[in-house]
């Protein structure tokens, strides 16, 4: 059986991850607001290990998270006010 590389399953989690994150970012840049904390974190830890073996299994079925970091009151204050208009249409 072929041994996988992190390429093959975990790549593309951190490529999803970081797509998701900018267009979030762009979305809510149009919006007027910013939220400059904003990161990908995965599930393995801060570093991938070059053996995805070394991985639990667990890990490896995870996606990699968006990170939103932490704003202001008036931030999220702005935030939510966007969330209620989008709702509201």
């Amino acid at each position: 059986m072929p041994r996988r590389t992190k390429s093959s399953t975990l790549v593309p989690k951190l490529q999803e991850a970081t797509a998701a994150r900018d267009a979030l970012a762009a979305a809510l840049t149009q919006a007027g607001i910013q939220l400059p904390a904003m990161d990908v974190r995965t599930p393995w830890g801060d570093l991938v290990p070059d053996d995805e073996e070394q991985i639990p299994h667990d890990a490896r079925t995870r996606h990699a998270l968006v990170h939103l970091g932490v704003c202001s009151a008036p931030v999220a204050l702005a935030l939510a006010a966007v969330i209620a208009r989008g709702t509201a249409g």
